[in-house]
């Protein structure tokens, strides 16, 4: 038994079984601040490790989405979660394109991991960036927020719909191991059959509902990218992945990453409860298709034959709907000012 499942075990004892989200932000906090979990010797690949054309194409949104704003002198540019930044590297490289977009862009990220501060300090030392622990640290002024695959590792609420109706999921012990088992009563769904799981995450409709007051108030867009769902939730969604395959998310708590899938019809409904304009979300593949993806790909081909199996692999991961492309979306968060921006057309 790790140091984080002992504590866990030793609360619960203490003071009974935990929520669900307790657990999972219990568990995250340990595993992203005790390691690099990205790439192929990691659990898990994200999309900017895939191909660069996802990080260059998502900075060209970014410059595009600035000029539309009347290209001010000063912009926020921040990402959450932002790995080893591959993605940010990628999308300043593509955004130099852009007159004067590099010289007004103020970059900053948003990361509680000091190893993964280490490994962004390393990529874009030559950007300044400055760090924040929580996107409500960031600076004001007019902003441009990228968040890719973060608020799938957001903690959530599970609730199961019994004989006598809905209780919220806890976890306890059964014979000194972690294992589900049903709490309160809860009114907090409509009528479904027995055995039915539903999720919420008050924290992502709660930092969903920020941008949307943030960019009404000064400006800007963000730019979501996670997998998830669109219509009502998908039954139980929490995942945990070590070494890239499934792992019992009941074991060995923070040395998994573990996760949900992102209600974007939540997260919609928070940010234009804020007064913001709301554009998607649409599928990944048919977003990147739209921002030129297929003619990148053909460049990039062209300037390096030896690469193009690999490049032609990264634009299917990316893209295809057995792949990446249906199951990622893509919502933006965007002042109503704003035309409507690239890839929602």
């Amino acid at each position: 038994m790790n140091e984080i499942a002992r504590r866990l075990t030793q609360r619960i004892r203490d003071h009974g079984p935990i929520s669900v989200a307790d657990y999972m932000k219990a568990a995250s906090a340990h595993y992203y601040a005790t390691r690099d979990p990205f790439g192929p010797v990691g659990d898990f690949v994200t999309a900017p490790e895939v191909s660069q054309m996802f990080g260059e194409l998502l900075g060209l949104w970014c410059a595009e989405t600035w000029r539309a704003m009347g290209s001010p002198a000063h912009v926020v540019l921040a990402e959450l979660g932002p790995g080893r930044g591959t993605l940010m590297r990628d999308a300043l490289r593509a955004a130099r394109l852009a007159p004067g977009f590099l010289e007004a862009a103020e970059l900053h990220l948003v990361e509680t991991s000091r190893v993964l501060r280490e490994k962004q300090r390393e990529t874009l030392a030559s950007h300044r960036p400055a760090w924040h622990d929580s996107a409500a640290d960031l600076p004001d002024g007019a902003l441009l927020l990228i968040a890719n695959e973060f608020f799938d590792a957001l903690p959530i609420q599970q609730f199961v719909r019994g004989d006598d109706g809905w209780r919220e999921r806890r976890i306890g012990l059964a014979e000194g191991q972690f294992a589900f088992e049903p709490g309160a009563p809860s009114a907090a769904f409509s009528d479904a059959p027995a055995g039915a799981v539903r999720e919420r995450s008050p924290d992502a409709v709660a930092l969903s509902s920020w941008l949307g007051a943030r960019v009404v108030r000064r400006g800007g867009a963000a730019l979501i990218v996670d997998y998830g769902y669109v219509q009502g939730s998908r039954g139980d969604t929490m995942q945990a992945l070590k070494s890239h395959r499934r792992h019992d998310v009941l074991r060995d708590p923070g040395e998994a990453d573990v996760t949900a899938h992102v209600d974007f019809a939540a997260l919609a409904q928070a940010a234009a409860a804020a007064g913001a304009k709301i554009h998607g979300p649409v599928e990944q593949g048919a977003f990147l298709h739209a921002l030129g993806i297929g003619t990148r790909a053909a460049k990039l081909m062209e300037a390096s034959p030896a690469q193009a199996a690999a490049i032609a692999a990264g634009l299917r991961r990316l893209t295809d709907p057995d792949a990446m492309g249906a199951l990622f979306k893509v919502l933006a968060i965007a002042d109503p000012a704003l035309p409507i921006p690239g890839g929602f057309a």
